[in-house]
């Protein structure tokens, strides 16, 4: 049995619950984009606009919140390779994931701003939809991890 898998130490069951609390943010926030992006947008391209930005704004502030409770100098991703040195290409492998996500999150803010054209909008959902995606797979990679290395189940908000 690894050294993780031990009893679960009162700091990181706190960890877990900071983590816990940070993926179910991060889930409404893309449950909201993407009814952002599926909402009705022709003829409404500056209220749809405004939806969809405000849906990234808040994505991109949950997102920056989840990479400081992993990425800090105490979060979990530091607490995972002290203890199980084998996981450190899965977490940098994660870390390359948050600068790759925070890039396209943040072009996806900056190109949202209404008013907008149908031709805009259109670029903007297909790019939100890739998103949606691809946080996802980064939320599952991130959950694998933990029950890799904790042998516990974070799925809160799925």
């Amino acid at each position: 049995m690894h050294p993780l898998t031990q009893p679960i130490s009162p700091d990181a069951v706190a960890e877990l619950a900071a983590v816990r609390r940070r993926r179910a943010e991060l889930y409404e926030s893309l449950v909201a984009l993407e009814q952002a992006l599926a909402a009705p947008a022709s003829g409404l391209e500056e209220r749809w606009g405004g939806r969809a930005h405000r849906a990234l704004v808040t994505l991109a502030d949950d997102f920056a919140e989840h990479i400081a409770v992993t990425e800090g100098s105490e979060g979990l991703h530091q607490a995972i390779v002290s203890a199980e040195p084998r996981l450190t290409h899965a977490v940098a492998e994660l870390a390359a994931d948050h600068h790759r996500l925070t890039a396209a999150v943040a072009e996806l803010v900056a190109i949202s701003v209404p008013p907008l054209t149908p031709t805009e909008v259109a670029v903007i959902r297909d790019l939100g939809m890739r998103l949606v995606a691809d946080v996802s797979k980064h939320r599952q990679r991130g959950a694998d991890l933990i029950y890799e290395a904790y042998e516990t189940d974070i799925g809160v908000g799925d």
